[in-house]
């Protein structure tokens, strides 16, 4: 007799349903694999990626405890990071040759002024334009972001002949003044005030606190990532500034570090290693600066949405 047509098959049965699936362990133990290598592979590019970069600044490093006359020979082999005959000299003519405390203290000093007045006057800018109500605020603040847009090249001539006509050339003044406000700065203040609850202000005006009172002892408080972040990055412009102080700074007594070393590489004779030590000593304070700050610049970069 020939079979029904139309029954349903019969179907298999739980055992046989477990036994055609793949095995759970199995398809984790695989996954875990993949995650694994995809790990292994991230770490080995970062890795890579991490010497080219590391790699100028550990041939500097290296190089000014070297003697002259090997800096350039090993520069094209693996010598070239293998200290040999490692001593102080280069450090000692550095400071033998050319006043390096003097130009030390200006970029200290210039960049210093720069960063802690520029802290408060951009935060208390970007505070007025985040946090207040003011007539003509919505007009001017795309103003002051247009101009970040502007190349400094742009306006050195201008500004030149502007500091030359007040009598400011070849001073401290001329090399502060014209960099405390910074519409880059007062951008990033703005980005972080702008989502900062307002019961935070609320409950201060509850207290009687007025807007001064409130931003030093309400907002600059919770702000820490975010100053930490444009004191870092005014810093690292600021102490590596070249095209202004070459322009405004005539003398060694206000001349920064970028100009003086600029200069001591045309000193003769043009010792190597002397050059790789001034070079050590002018990128160090960067180094421990944003080392000290770190955690809060990655804060700030995060919560301030800086790309790139």
């Amino acid at each position: 007799m020939k079979p029904i047509s139309g029954l349903p098959k019969e179907k298999p049965n739980l055992g046989e349903r477990v036994a055609n699936q793949p095995n759970h362990q199995e398809l984790m133990a695989k996954r875990k694999n993949q995650q694994r290598v995809s790990i292994i592979l991230s770490y080995v590019v970062l890795t890579i990626l991490a010497l080219l970069f590391i790699a100028p600044i550990l041939f500097m490093i290296i190089g000014s405890f070297k003697p002259d006359n090997l800096v350039l020979v090993e520069a094209g082999s693996l010598k070239a990071f293998v200290p040999d005959n490692p001593s102080l000299q280069n450090y000692e003519d550095v400071f033998a040759r050319v006043n390096f405390t003097r130009f030390f203290w200006n970029s200290i000093f210039i960049t210093g002024a720069i960063v802690l007045v520029g802290l408060l006057v951009n935060s208390m800018a970007a505070y007025a334009f985040s946090r207040l109500q003011w007539r003509g605020r919505d007009i001017i603040f795309p103003v002051i972001i247009a101009l970040m847009i502007i190349p400094f090249e742009a306006i050195a001539v201008p500004l030149f002949f502007q500091m030359t006509w007040l009598g400011l050339r070849n001073t401290y003044t001329a090399q502060i003044i014209p960099f405390i406000a910074n519409a880059f700065s007062i951008y990033l203040f703005y980005t972080f005030f702008i989502v900062l609850p307002k019961e935070l202000e609320e409950a201060a005006r509850v207290d009687g606190a007025g807007p001064i009172r409130t931003f030093f002892e309400i907002i600059v408080p919770v702000s820490k990532p975010v100053f930490a972040s444009v004191a870092i990055l005014t810093f690292l412009t600021q102490w590596g500034s070249f095209l202004w102080p070459t322009m405004i700074a005539v003398g060694e007594r206000v001349r920064p570090l970028p100009v003086a070393i600029a200069q001591f590489q045309t000193l003769p004779p043009i010792q190597w290693g002397d050059i790789m030590a001034f070079g050590v000593m002018m990128v160090a304070p960067m180094l421990v600066i944003f080392l000290i700050f770190q955690k809060w610049f990655v804060q700030g970069v995060a919560s301030s949405g800086i790309k790139g």
